[in-house]
């Protein structure tokens, strides 16, 4: 009967000693106080405070730009154009020369001409491993990537191309 009462005024005093716990500098939840409004920094340069700065490649440690060792893919089978809300998604896809081609992307082919005669050209560049590899069967070179256009690059397309090593093809609007 001793023991319990022992435990029992034990307990309730340790329990009674949490109340002063909560508002002590000790508790870790006390270490900050509650949220205040701050005023908002709108210079230029704060927007891109967590963009490090471009250096001009000459220093020490400078690293190098890589090389693009990507080239045309051997032809291009297909091209579709699906309309969206907010422009088209150019898909294409392309039958490799060898088997192992990564890192396929349409480059689009920016040019005075192109842009005078309202053609939107892309080039279908793949990368090939350094190591040798098989040439396959047509469905494992099989290769394809596509590309989101806005409405306001549409603007005044009349033909959209997609360039390849030995073929090209095009869609017209309609």
């Amino acid at each position: 009967m001793q023991k319990t009462l022992s435990v029992l005024l034990v307990a309730t005093l340790t329990l009674s000693a949490c109340n002063s716990w909560r508002n002590s500098r000790v508790n870790p939840t006390n270490w900050f106080g509650s949220s205040t409004p701050a005023p908002v920094n709108t210079s230029p340069d704060a927007a891109d405070a967590l963009v490090p700065k471009q250096s001009s490649g000459t220093g020490l440690f400078a690293k190098k730009e890589d090389e693009d060792t990507s080239i045309l893919i051997a032809t291009i089978d297909e091209l579709r154009i699906d309309p969206t809300p907010t422009g088209a998604i150019i898909y294409s896809a392309g039958t490799a020369v060898r088997q192992g081609a990564y890192n396929a992307h349409l480059r689009l082919v920016d040019s005075e001409e192109n842009r005078r005669n309202g053609i939107l050209e892309f080039m279908f560049r793949v990368n090939y491993p350094k190591y040798s590899t098989q040439q396959g069967t047509v469905q494992s070179r099989m290769v394809s990537d596509a590309a989101t256009v806005s409405l306001q690059d549409l603007e005044g397309i009349r033909l959209v191309r997609v360039v390849g090593q030995q073929n090209a093809l095009e869609s017209r609007r309609r």
